[in-house]
């Protein structure tokens, strides 16, 4: 046989083997109950425009002047949903106006992690009446954190065509004072910081059908703490013992799993695992689907297609254990050319939506 009629019977074979393989029986896969979705703000017209582009049609959102309220009120609701409605986006989740990631030293309101009273008790209140607009509304989750010390990160390092990843290295943390205004907070105080919130929001929350979402402390530091405070949520036993207060099909996690993977020492290895066990509870009621390079106390902020978790793998453990909520970008790398990140975020929309879409021919993980 000639060279050329040799490749050409190889060819042929090698299609026929391709046309000729079966359909997946799609009866015997979990079906996808996921959306891809974001939190990304304002929570304008010109936004979302912008999630309807790129097949985004499940938000979390802000009302307008969300930082000056004291709590959202139905009408401020009402409005939010009704303009995402206008561009056919559901609204699944509003972040509280306080309990934000923000450090503690910029907070305009942080009697509850202060440990605070009466103040903390005025701000529960003012907690309780957003959950009631929610409930009214028909928002059914709402976002919150309960952190002391922010997002800590030390700079940034170069990436793929010239972004630049958010970054943090504990062997060059140089954090700027040795306390913040909390002073010394160690792992019991906090708990029982927590503890007080959780008693008196959860109850209120399940008897609403609001669920409430906490994020994990991004990054967690080493177990004496960092600038004083224990960050007692950053760790996936921490996590563990946070949804176990006050237990309630209304209380669990937003669970960023960029930051559940910078708990770990080996992520590429350690975080199914972890989604299984927090999924399999019904404890994630949002996922921040992002991506690391490294390891606890010393990571990167990547692209999600380049870091060292198989995010397909993740994508089918959420689904295999029915996990029904948004998976979103978070923290997306930067370029001067994109300076609000809106090209990284498309770049993410649309990984997230072809993960998405092939999960209906995939197997269990």
């Amino acid at each position: 046989m000639r060279r050329r009629e040799f490749l050409g019977a190889c060819g042929a074979g090698t299609l026929a083997r391709v046309v000729a393989r079966p359909e997946p029986n799609r009866s015997t896969l979990k079906p996808v109950l996921m959306k891809l979705g974001c939190q990304s703000g304002p929570t304008t017209d010109e936004r979302l425009q912008f999630f309807k582009r790129h097949g985004v049609e499940h938000i979390c959102g802000w009302p307008d002047n969300w930082e000056k309220l004291r709590y959202y009120s139905v009408e401020d609701l009402s409005r939010l949903r009704e303009r995402c409605e206008r561009h056919g986006i559901k609204l699944e989740m509003v972040q509280l106006p306080l309990l934000t990631s923000t450090h503690i030293d910029h907070q305009a309101r942080p009697a509850i992690l202060l440990g605070q009273s009466p103040e903390r008790d005025r701000d529960i209140d003012d907690i309780i009446r957003t959950l009631e607009s929610c409930a009214k509304v028909g928002v059914p989750i709402v976002k919150y954190n309960l952190s002391i010390l922010g997002v800590l990160r030390t700079g940034y390092s170069p990436g793929r065509g010239g972004s630049r990843y958010s970054t943090w290295k504990l062997a060059e943390a140089k954090p700027g004072k040795p306390l913040t205004r909390a002073g010394v907070v160690d792992a019991d105080l906090f708990w029982e910081r927590i503890t007080y919130f959780l008693e008196r929001v959860i109850p209120v929350a399940t008897e609403l059908k609001v669920r409430m979402a906490c994020h994990p402390h991004d990054p967690g530091v080493p177990a004496e703490g960092y600038q004083g405070v224990v960050r007692v949520l950053g760790t996936v036993e921490g996590l563990k013992r946070l949804v176990s207060i006050q237990e309630s099909p209304y209380h669990g996690l937003n669970f960023c799993q960029g930051t559940v993977a910078e708990m770990l020492e080996n992520p590429a290895t350690e975080i199914y695992e972890v989604i299984r066990w927090f999924g399999e509870r019904k404890k994630i009621f949002n996922v921040h689907f992002r991506n690391i390079r490294g390891r606890r106390d010393d990571f990167m902020e990547v692209y999600p297609d380049e870091g060292d978790v198989d995010m397909v793998r993740c994508a089918m453990i959420y689904r295999d254990v029915g996990y029904d909520g948004m998976l979103m970008p978070d923290h997306v790398p930067f370029h001067p050319h994109d300076p609000d990140r809106s090209q990284a975020f498309a770049f993410a929309y649309g990984y997230i939506r072809g993960i998405l879409q092939s999960l209906q021919y995939l197997p269990s993980a």
